[in-house]
């Protein structure tokens, strides 16, 4: 369902990108990176997070962390990850394979700037095995996201 949600996405938004499935599972940032012959930076990951009542995700580099003081500051609440079966009930994506396409229903979404240092990445496509290769602005066009500066910048 997941995948074919994400399929659907792209199909009807950017007919021009292709979801790549790997045999590998690419379930981390570590797995995904092997699996898709990239550095781990270029892994955008999605974190699925409860501020208060409101859920977001937010795109970030594979190497990066999440700040909780930046984003506490950002978004005027302490952060706190949603479990495993929230994440998949809320966003329609099982752990693994979350990604701001192909939404179960609509999330405010975020693109942290810690991918504006990667000229193409590598998000997750609904599955454990499955992702598309795409700018940083085209995906956050795409998902309407806004830019923020909410992680730990590493390399």
């Amino acid at each position: 369902m997941s995948l074919q949600s994400v399929r659907d996405f792209f199909a009807e938004k950017a007919p021009d990108i292709t979801v790549i499935e790997s045999p590998i599972s690419s379930a981390t940032v570590t797995l995904a990176a092997e699996a898709y012959g990239v550095e781990p930076g270029r892994i955008a990951k999605t974190l699925s997070l409860r501020i208060g009542e409101r859920v977001i995700l937010i795109v970030a580099a594979g190497t990066s962390r999440m700040d909780n003081k930046k984003v506490k500051a950002q978004f005027g609440g302490k952060p706190k990850m949603l479990g495993l079966e929230e994440v998949a009930e809320i966003t329609g994506h099982e752990v693994g394979g979350v990604c701001p396409f192909g939404l179960k229903a609509p999330l405010p979404i975020y693109c942290d700037v810690s991918l504006k240092a990667f000229d193409v990445v590598v998000p997750a496509a609904g599955s454990t095995h499955s992702a598309v290769r795409i700018t940083p602005e085209r995906m956050a066009e795409l998902v309407a996201a806004e830019w923020v500066d909410v992680c730990e910048h590493r390399s």
